[in-house]
C-alpha cells in the first residue's frame, strides 16, 4: 500500500456550487427541464464527493458560495451534512470558506457540520495539517465573508506563509473583475503571489482560469451550470503539491447537465423537412461534443432562407419540432430557439405579397422605430414591466445593465417584434402540415 505520509498532498478544489439554486425563469418555460436543472447542483456535489473518495484525496476545499443567497431550506442543509459525513467516514477533511452568497444564507448559521470540516471564520486563520515524519506540513489559510459585500481586498488580512510547509490560500474574490460578476474582495495575481503561498484556491468567477507563476492561482469555475449564461463544460480541479513545491492541476468534469449555444445555418433551405433534418444534425454533433450526460441547448437559426417568414410565424411548431428531435437523440433538451435571419437577407418568392410588406417595413423603420414618441412609449412599457418583476438582479438585468445597454436591448426587441408581426401578414402555406 502506498505510503501517503510522504506522497504529494492531493486535494479537490471547487467553488460556486450554489446548492438548490432557484430557477424562476427556466421553470416558466419548461417545468420538466427546471426539475432536471434544479436537482443538478446536488448531483454535481455528490459527484465531487464520489471523486474525493475514488481518488483517495487528502482534502476537499470549497472556496465559497456553497449555498445560493437567502434560501432557508433545511433540506439543503441535511443533504450537505449527509454528503460531508461520507467524506468524514473516509477520513477526508473538508476546508470551507463563506462567499458572498453564503453570507446571506440562513442555512449557513444553522447547519451543524461534521467534526472533520473546518469552516473558516470572518477573521483570517491558518490551520496546520501535520503529515507525519519526512513530509512537510500543510498550512491552510482561509477567511470567510462576514457580510454579503466585500468592496476592498481581503489579501492584507491573510497570515504570512509558514516556512518549510506547503501553503494553500482559500479566497473568494472577483480578482480584477469579470463580465456578469460584481466586484468582491478585488485583488491582482501579483497581490496573491506576494504572500508566498504555493497555491491559491479561489472562488466567485464561474468560468475556469489557471494562472501559473510564483504561486499557482486557480479559479475552478462552477461544477454545474444553471442557465445558458453558464454554458460549457463544468468541472473541479484535482490538485497535487509535492514537498518540493511542484504543483499539478487536472480538470475533472462533474456536471449532470451542460448548457450549450448551438447555431443552425438555414441558408438556402426551402422545405420545412430540410430544416428539421438540419436541426437533427447539429443537435447530434453538440451531444457528441458535450462532457455531461444531459445537454441543454439554446438554438439560434441564421441564414437567408425562404422559410424565415414561416419560422417566425410558426415559432411554436418549430420549438416542438426541435424538442421532439432532441428527445429522439436522447438527453438533449431545447431551452429556447432564437431566429436570427436578418430581414435584409430574407428571400421571399411571393413578390405580389412582399411588395406591400416592404412598404410597411420602410414606414416602420423610417417613421416609427426611431421617433421620440415611440422611444418614450417603449421606455415607459419597459419601466412598468420592470417594476412588476421580483427583486432579482438576474431577471432585471435582462433589460440591460445600464442605460446604453437597456436602449440597445429594447431596440432589438422592437425590431424582432416587427419581424414577428409582419411574418403573420405573409400569405405562405402553413408549416403544420409539413413537419417531419
Amino acid at each position: 500500500m502506498e505510503d501517503r505520509s510522504i506522497a504529494a498532498f492531493r486535494f479537490i478544489h471547487t467553488a460556486d456550487i450554489h446548492l438548490d439554486s432557484p430557477l424562476k425563469s427556466l421553470a416558466l418555460r419548461d417545468p420538466d427541464l427546471a426539475d432536471l436543472i434544479g436537482s443538478a447542483t446536488r448531483a454535481a456535489f455528490s459527484a465531487i464527493i464520489d471523486l474525493c473518495l475514488d481518488e483517495q484525496v487528502d482534502a476537499l476545499i470549497i472556496a465559497g458560495d456553497l449555498y445560493d443567497g437567502a434560501q432557508t431550506s433545511m433540506k439543503t442543509a441535511r443533504f450537505l451534512a449527509g454528503e460531508l459525513d461520507r467524506l468524514s467516514s473516509a477520513g477526508i477533511p473538508a476546508f470551507i470558506i463563506r462567499g458572498n452568497h453564503d453570507a446571506m444564507s440562513k442555512v449557513t448559521k444553522e447547519l451543524v457540520l461534521p467534526g472533520s470540516v473546518k469552516l473558516f471564520g470572518a477573521r483570517a486563520e491558518t490551520h496546520l495539517i501535520e503529515r507525519g515524519a519526512g513530509a512537510k506540513p500543510v498550512a491552510m489559510h482561509g477567511l470567510s465573508f462576514a457580510n454579503p459585500t466585500a468592496p476592498e481586498s481581503l489579501v492584507p488580512r491573510y497570515k504570512p506563509a509558514i516556512a518549510d510547509a506547503i501553503n494553500i490560500g482559500i479566497l473568494h474574490t472577483s480578482l480584477g473583475g469579470a463580465p456578469g460578476h460584481d466586484a468582491y474582495a478585488p485583488c491582482s495575481p501579483a497581490d496573491l503571489e506576494a504572500l508566498g503561498y504555493d497555491y491559491w484556491a479561489l472562488g466567485h468567477i464561474h468560468s475556469r482560469q489557471v494562472i501559473t507563476g510564483r504561486s499557482t492561482i486557480v479559479m475552478p469555475g462552477m461544477p454545474q451550470g444553471r442557465d445558458i449564461n453558464e454554458a460549457g463544460p463544468k468541472s473541479v480541479s484535482l490538485v497535487s503539491i509535492t514537498d518540493t513545491g511542484e504543483v499539478s492541476v487536472e480538470e475533472r468534469p462533474t456536471a449532470l447537465a451542460e448548457f450549450a449555444r448551438v447555431t443552425v445555418d438555414a441558408s438556402g433551405l426551402e422545405e420545412w423537412r430540410d430544416l428539421a433534418e438540419s436541426l437533427t444534425t447539429v443537435l447530434k454533433q453538440a451531444h457528441q461534443a458535450a462532457t455531461a450526460r444531459e445537454l441543454v441547448v439554446r438554438l439560434t437559426i441564421t441564414g437567408a432562407t425562404e422559410l424565415a417568414w414561416r419560422m417566425r410565424r410558426d415559432a411554436d411548431v418549430l420549438l416542438t419540432e426541435a424538442r421532439e428531435r432532441g428527445a429522439r437523440i436522447g438527453s438533449v433538451w431545447i431551452e429556447k430557439i432564437e431566429i436570427d435571419c436578418d430581414r435584409q437577407k430574407l428571400v421571399v418568392s411571393d413578390t405580389a405579397n412582399i411588395a406591400p410588406l416592404q412598404e410597411i417595413r420602410r414606414l416602420i423603420d423610417d417613421d416609427i422605430l426611431g421617433s421620440d414618441a415611440f422611444q418614450t412609449r417603449l421606455s415607459a412599457i419597459a419601466g412598468n414591466l420592470l417594476a412588476q418583476l421580483p427583486n432579482d438582479e438576474t431577471l432585471r438585468n435582462r433589460f440591460g445593465t445600464d442605460e446604453t445597454d437597456a436602449r440597445a436591448r429594447l431596440a432589438k426587441l422592437a425590431r424582432e417584434g416587427v419581424d414577428d408581426v409582419l411574418s403573420r401578414f405573409h400569405a405562405g402555406p402553413g408549416a403544420q402540415d409539413e413537419t417531419r
